[in-house]
């Protein structure tokens, strides 16, 4: 494993501590709509069109972090407008 990713999942560790401390952020609905299937070529759910840590931190992201994650869903799909 490298250094980055060493690092990557030392952040989401600590994120999930810091959401068991301070409860889960539910302000901010999930984009998933229950269309759940991975595109090998994007790495992306054909479905919400978020990645898999997208997926897998949604519940102990801050609102911020949520809406953040939403706006890169938004200009993926305008990426992929004809």
């Amino acid at each position: 494993m490298s250094e980055s990713q060493d690092t990557e999942r030392a952040a989401r560790r600590a994120r999930r501590r810091q959401a068991r401390l301070r409860g889960l952020d539910r302000s901010v609905p999930s984009p998933c709509i229950s269309v759940c299937q991975l595109d090998d070529a994007s790495g992306l759910c054909i479905g919400c069109h978020r990645n898999v840590d997208e997926i897998r931190d949604w519940p102990i992201l801050s609102a911020d972090e949520k809406r953040a994650v939403l706006a890169e869903i938004e200009t993926r799909g305008q990426k992929n407008d004809p």
